[in-house]
């Protein structure tokens, strides 16, 4: 089923088609008013293919053959063929050199491969029914030339998704100022799969939004959505070794195609309407006030090493899309095999137009850029003082006013927490806030100074350069490591399900399980790990910068003990609902502290100002100990006050005055307190060595203390006082 010239008509069982030139550009499967142009770049290419399926087939209709003369442009094959029937799907064959350097190619005419730019895959619409592989590949392997034996039709294809003008009605972006930003940080499918969470979609896009009213009363304004591009949930060929169970990838740090939604996320994904559920989705979130931020995984994609399988860009060109070594082998500083050669002019592009496609055809707010570190690697794997598609991004002005967020680090030791080079433009998962504040917290020594620039928006990371407190994305949790409940209820990680044997996952998490590794029902310990579980969340919403929280922390989800649960599909990372009754006293005591911070602008300064006694710490900020204005700064110290005096005239928001004291220390501590002044008196907001309801206050509700001289502050525990 080969096509004629360009210009020429090819009868197939679905109609005759007419095939034209094309045009380079757009990349991708574009409609236009004629018929549909393709596009794709392959440099080293010498044949390719397109391959044509109707809607429910298994065999395909059509395969069209591009001249090489008239159908490329540079090193951008392309083709506009009219008459296509609507509803189909396609991938490309492409076929190279074979007699380069060993590996540096890896063509294979076998091969079905995807579109890097495909806005949809069908195939994969029902989630766990691709099968141990779920390759888009014929018999012959992934190698440079398999056999080719029988060939089989890939499960996963590209889709044409119609041309219709999605009504996004007054949709608008919240454009929430970073400064205000609260960070939820959730996985589509694990928030409404457990069935306490009464989803009518459970796992889906629409189940998100059947949780808006509870987001909304807990306060949060942003949702940072775990990775939502299509990847293969069963590639994973591990088990459980305790059930038996065939293991997921469930996170979805694994990219098949950057483009796509992922389509078992939706409620339904017949013929493209999962593009059309998220964007519903979107326009909710933006309705009720919440803005979207993306995980995105530009570091690698899901064909792994020389094992990986053919499925996309090993197959169009590999030695452009991958890092390779000397002898063609793949440079792995993200851990999964391989290395996208993210400064390649072509890789910038894909880069540029995915951030495009997302942020103007789905609306999203933000991303989050998954080991970060790895785009500012060169295509020898060196560091770049100046990596370009760092500065492509940060100069562009579609993204302009889109919030970026790098993690900033690879998986080979590159660690830039303070000075990653986006110009500015990227705030950071701020790695060393999650380790000081858990050390500090935990008790350990020589913190408390780290501990305070923590609470001040790390001035020691970011003050310099016009950056500002809101560029630290500060976490105690994530998806990656203990929830905030195991944080404090085991002391080494638990991943033995697995399949292991534990080696995987973080060993250092510096956590606690205070006298028993996991559950109990000392009544004492539950306790203390109760009021951890508040100190944590108190600094975390007391401290500048932008604060970040993973989905449950507020009422005490656990992932019994496992810190990698990147493969459990089941109840270890869904969300249990039912912990939001059983664990009301937590959800209120969270829903409170944000709504505090939300009221007092003091907790959200925008720029760092210079303090006379701390180098670069926001002079706002008045220290002190267990004496007024002398704060213990010695290596030994487990305890520290500081003080956000009221200012009304700095504007709204700034007539609550804060003082705050943490004691990390295992015995009570009796701590000064500065005057108010201006007939103000101190009241109690939150007390976290106090049992519910009296941990603390609904905002507006806080009781005068009786001693205004003195606060008595509990063993390992927060005292939160606001001047009115």
């Amino acid at each position: 089923m080969k096509a004629a010239p360009s210009g020429r008509k090819l009868r197939t069982p679905a109609g005759t088609l007419a095939c034209r030139r094309g045009n380079a550009l757009p990349l991708g499967a574009t409609p236009t008013p004629i018929g549909i142009n393709f596009a794709v770049f392959s440099q080293h290419a010498t044949a390719v293919s397109i391959v044509l399926f109707e809607h429910g087939e298994g065999k395909p209709f059509a395969e069209i053959s591009l001249d090489p003369v008239l159908n490329r442009t540079g090193h951008v094959w392309h083709i506009l063929v009219e008459g296509l029937p609507p509803h189909i799907s396609y991938n490309f064959r492409v076929d190279g050199p074979m007699n380069l350097r060993d590996d540096l190619h890896r063509f294979n005419p076998n091969n079905l491969l995807l579109d890097p730019y495909a806005r949809a895959l069908t195939g994969c619409e029902t989630w766990g029914a691709a099968g141990p592989s779920g390759r888009c590949e014929s018999k012959g392997g992934s190698g440079r030339r398999g056999g080719r034996e029988r060939e089989t039709w890939p499960e996963r294809r590209c889709m044409i998704v119609p041309d219709f003008a999605y009504d996004w009605g007054d949709d608008a972006s919240p454009h929430i100022p970073m400064h205000d930003m609260i960070i939820y940080e959730l996985h589509v499918r694990g928030f409404t799969m457990h069935p306490s969470s009464g989803a009518k979609h459970p796992g889906t896009y629409k189940g998100l939004v059947e949780k808006i009213p509870y987001l909304k009363a807990l306060g949060v304004n942003t949702v940072e959505l775990m990775p939502v591009a299509e990847f293969n949930e069963d590639e994973n060929v591990r088990v459980n070794p305790r059930t038996g169970e065939a293991l997921k990838n469930f996170w979805g740090y694994s990219p098949v195609a950057f483009f796509a939604p992922k389509a078992s996320y939706a409620s339904d994904a017949r013929c493209g309407k999962h593009v059309d559920e998220f964007r519903d989705m979107v326009r909710a979130f933006h309705a009720a006030g919440i803005e979207v931020i993306l995980d995105v995984v530009f570091n690698h994609t899901a064909e792994g090493d020389e094992r990986g399988p053919t499925l996309s860009f090993r197959g169009l060109d590999n030695s452009v899309y991958y890092i390779l070594g000397p002898k063609g082998e793949y440079l792995n500083f993200t851990g999964c095999g391989n290395t996208l050669n993210c400064n390649h002019p072509v890789l910038r592009k894909l880069i540029q137009d995915c951030l495009h496609y997302w942020v103007t055809e789905m609306r999203v707010d933000g991303f989050r850029f998954d080991l970060a570190s790895v785009l500012g690697r060169s295509s020898t794997g060196e560091v770049l003082a100046d990596p370009p598609v760092i500065r492509r991004m940060a100069e562009d002005p579609v993204l302009a006013h889109t919030k970026f967020i790098a993690e900033a680090w690879d998986a080979a030791g590159l660690y830039q927490v303070g000075y990653f080079p986006g110009h500015r433009r990227f705030s950071e998962w701020n790695g060393r806030f999650r380790d000081d504040v858990r050390r500090f917290i935990r008790g350990d020594e020589g913190l408390v100074r780290a501990f305070a620039s923590r609470l001040c928006g790390s001035p020691d990371l970011y003050a310099e350069g016009d950056r500002r407190p809101y560029h630290s994305v500060n976490f105690v949790t994530s998806h990656d490591g203990f929830t905030l409940n195991d944080l404090v209820s085991y002391s080494r990680k638990h991943n033995e399900e697995n399949g292991e044997n534990n080696r995987d996952g973080m060993d250092e998490n510096f956590s606690c399980n205070w006298g028993i590794e996991g559950e109990t029902d000392d009544p004492e310990i539950l306790r203390l790990r109760r009021r951890m579980i508040r100190n944590f969340m108190a600094v975390l919403l007391l401290s500048q910068g932008v604060p970040m929280f993973v989905a449950g922390d507020e009422f005490g989800r656990t992932q019994r003990g496992n810190n990698n649960a990147y493969c459990q599909d089941n109840e270890i990372s869904w969300v249990d609902w039912s912990l939001a009754e059983k664990n009301a006293d937590l959800l209120r005591f969270t829903r409170n502290m944000i709504a505090l911070r939300k009221r007092c602008a003091a907790l959200r300064y925008q720029r760092f100002r210079r303090d006379r006694n701390i180098p670069g710490v926001l002079d706002e900020i008045r220290w002190h100990g267990i004496r007024t204005g002398q704060p213990d700064w010695s290596d030994h110290s487990h305890s520290l006050a500081f003080e956000l005096p009221a200012n009304p005239s700095n504007g709204p928001g700034f007539d609550i005055g804060v003082y705050a004291a943490v004691n990390a220390y295992w015995e009570p501590l009796v701590f000064e307190l500065p005057p108010t002044g201006d007939g103000r008196r101190w009241h109690l907001f939150a007390d976290t060595f106090r049992e519910a309801p009296e941990d603390i206050s609904e905002l507006g509700r806080e009781k005068p203390i009786r001693d205004r001289s003195a606060v008595e502050v509990g063993p390992r525990s927060v005292v939160i006082l606001l001047s009115k």
